[in-house]
């Protein structure tokens, strides 16, 4: 079996590479976007808000994902959300920091192999909580056949907090808006002594571990 290989997206080999995967997900199969070239700024190493990341089975590129640094956690009412009983936005944007996932994609010939999917998430978590951040905010499709749904809620902890009709994608399923305290996650993962905490946590400094769980 061919490595996974995960960088950051910082020049215009790994752009292209990822637009690559880009056009072949939310493009050609998804039919989510118009133009690909818009979706990966022409020089995503200065976007300070933003990472990107690519994930490589040999050298086939085959997945992307993409974290938002400080979302705002207002959602604006043209998104027609509804939340979920007893959140207060508010109250959760007070608990520590957010990042958003988006863009998380995988090429369909390797969608079946997991490890893809946890490598890029294992990359995410350590650069975010090198970073000092403490939870994860990301939007699922209810009705998408790959939706990640399942399991982000049964397997790796994530909460819903919200749901809305409307995005930045053309896609008319509901949208589910989950949130993950990454330090709990953690715990109940490896408390668990499960395949997805040891593949998780190979990418993640126990000292940085520690200092998210403190922090949470």
């Amino acid at each position: 079996m061919s490595a996974i290989n995960v960088v950051r997206i910082v020049d215009s080999e790994s752009r292209a590479a990822a637009l690559s995967v880009v056009e072949e997900v939310y493009l050609a199969e998804k039919r989510w976007i118009a133009n690909v070239e818009s979706e990966i700024p022409a020089h995503p190493e200065v976007e300070g808000g933003r990472s990107w990341f690519l994930a490589r089975v040999g050298d086939e590129p085959v997945g992307v994902i993409r974290l938002v640094y400080d979302p705002s956690l207002e959602l604006p009412p043209e998104l027609d959300v509804a939340l979920e009983p007893g959140i207060d936005l508010k109250e959760i944007a007070a608990c520590g920091r957010f990042v958003e996932i988006g863009r998380f994609m995988i090429s369909p010939r390797h969608r079946k192999n997991t490890r893809v999917a946890l490598k890029l998430m294992q990359e995410a978590s350590a650069e975010v909580i090198a970073r000092g951040y403490t939870h994860f905010l990301t939007d699922v499709f209810v009705d998408d056949e790959h939706s990640p749904l399942r399991f982000h809620t049964r397997v790796l902890g994530f909460e819903r907090i919200a749901t809305h009709r409307f995005g930045e994608l053309a896609c008319d399923s509901l949208r589910v808006v989950l949130i993950l305290d990454i330090a709990r996650a953690y715990r109940r993962l490896r408390e668990r002594r499960n395949r997805v905490f040891r593949l998780l946590g190979q990418g993640v400094d126990p000292g940085q571990r520690l200092a998210a769980e403190a922090a949470s």
